[in-house]
């Protein structure tokens, strides 16, 4: 080895040494700073999932005499329509009031104000998922937080339950459950990115878009429910004082509003 280090190559010195460790690092800090990312979302999501599983027993459900008192006279459809009016209404205001907070946006606030809405619109979706199986006679069995187990599963996989089948009614929050409601929670957030937007025009997106969309699940959860309709004058606990209707015949006849 000479003894003057500069004889040496030009590529063995210490200074291109270093040019080469230096991109070497830089990838490796992103990869690393990849990795935290995914896991920072990976734990929010599980985050605002968990959220949801503790609020789904305690979202407030009116039974189906509840429902017939409150709206009497009216055919299963056209009391599903009002259900459908009324969550719409609510989520269609949780957009706006997220949109309306982001007016002037602040950028660490922005999770935040997303998983608050997630959140509220889950909400909103689980009571009417729950309220329309009532109206179409299909209440699931056992206690209120297997039901709220089941309409949680309706909302993350957006399809009405089947009572008829066991299997979709002994759901467990297990792992593909929660992976499952992660992925749900996660799409539902992307979709309501737009609602960020400053100056007021995310309110009257996020408005637009969730109202949209509980439509949307509505209409969904409206077709699986009639396909196993139990009319209420076969229900075994119907109320003697309501009137009476067929609700296959009243599907037929007046059809849903919401979903033309």
């Amino acid at each position: 080895m000479p003894a003057d280090p500069t004889a040496l190559p030009e590529e063995r010195t210490t200074r291109e040494l270093k040019r080469r460790g230096r991109p070497a690092s830089l990838a490796g800090r992103a990869v690393r700073g990849a990795r935290r990312g995914r896991d920072g979302v990976r734990s929010a999501l599980g985050v605002i999932a968990d959220r949801i599983i503790a609020t789904a027993p305690r979202i407030p459900v009116r039974d189906l005499a509840a429902l017939r008192e409150q709206f009497p006279g009216l055919t299963p459809e056209e009391l599903a329509d009002k259900l459908v009016a009324g969550a719409c209404a609510g989520t269609a205001t949780v957009g706006a009031g997220v949109g309306a907070a982001a007016m002037l946006p602040v950028p660490p606030a922005m999770p935040a104000e997303l998983a608050a809405e997630v959140a509220g619109i889950a909400a909103v979706e689980i009571k009417l998922i729950a309220e329309l199986h009532e109206v179409y006679g299909l209440r699931p069995a056992g206690n209120l937080t297997q039901r709220a187990t089941a309409y949680l599963t309706s909302w993350t996989q957006e399809r009405g339950i089947d009572i008829a089948t066991p299997a979709s009614l002994n759901v467990a929050l297990g792992g593909q459950m929660r992976r499952e409601l992660r992925q749900q929670i996660m799409k539902r957030t992307l979709r309501n990115l737009p609602n960020l937007t400053p100056f007021l025009v995310g309110a009257a997106v996020g408005a637009f878009l969730n109202r949209r969309d509980t439509r949307k699940l509505a209409h969904t959860i409206r077709a699986d429910l009639r396909r196993h309709q139990i009319p209420w004058d076969a229900l075994p606990d119907a109320p003697g004082d309501q009137p009476r209707a067929d609700a296959s015949a009243a599907t037929s006849r007046s059809g849903s509003r919401v979903d033309t």
